[in-house]
């Protein structure tokens, strides 16, 4: 069996994420695996609160082990856990520690580290427009991708610099020019 190569593309809020793993996974003929939490937030009828965080961390491992069986090579994550743990803390303090173990037990292949270089798009699940704080988390996030022992890119520019960045250090990844 060909070994699978998993893909994490994490930022800040409104930094491209989706769309880039949405083209990524179009371009090497592959799964991606969107955010859980979206549609799970979209489905809730109420605000969500810390205990759904472990709920949602839960469901994107299951969406992720779901999609990797479908996989061509190359599994595109449009989060980890990671996410779910920045948002838990901040918001909440603390973490839940199922999540923490989980966290310690994943393993990627590469981390995507998309920039605040693109205009904030409102959206209803986005908390925190303010550049400030889209610089903040930019700088959290840096920070985890850069501990992770885990080979990282940051992505910017246009949505084309994006993905030609993105596509150049997948192709170094799967060991060829074109997939």
């Amino acid at each position: 069996m060909e070994e699978l190569y998993k893909v994490v593309v994490i930022g800040p809020e409104s930094t491209g994420k989706s769309t880039l793993s949405e083209f990524l996974a179009s371009h090497y003929e592959t799964m991606w695996v969107p955010e859980y939490a979206r549609q799970y937030i979209e489905e809730l009828s109420r605000p969500y609160e810390q205990s759904d965080l472990l709920t949602i961390a839960k469901g994107q491992l299951e969406l992720e082990a779901a999609r990797a069986k479908l996989a061509n090579r190359l599994l595109v994550c449009d989060t980890d856990l990671h996410v779910i743990r920045v948002w838990s803390e901040y918001k909440y303090g603390e973490c839940d520690p199922w999540i923490l173990a989980a966290i310690a037990e994943r393993k990627y292949d590469l981390y995507l580290l998309t920039y605040i270089d693109i205009p904030w798009e409102d959206d209803p699940q986005r908390e925190h427009p303010a550049p400030a704080m889209r610089e903040h988390f930019y700088n959290v996030y840096k920070e985890i991708v850069q501990s992770s022992g885990v080979r990282w890119v940051e992505i910017r520019g246009t949505f084309e610099e994006r993905q030609e960045t993105a596509v150049k250090v997948i192709n170094q990844l799967l060991g060829t020019d074109q997939f």
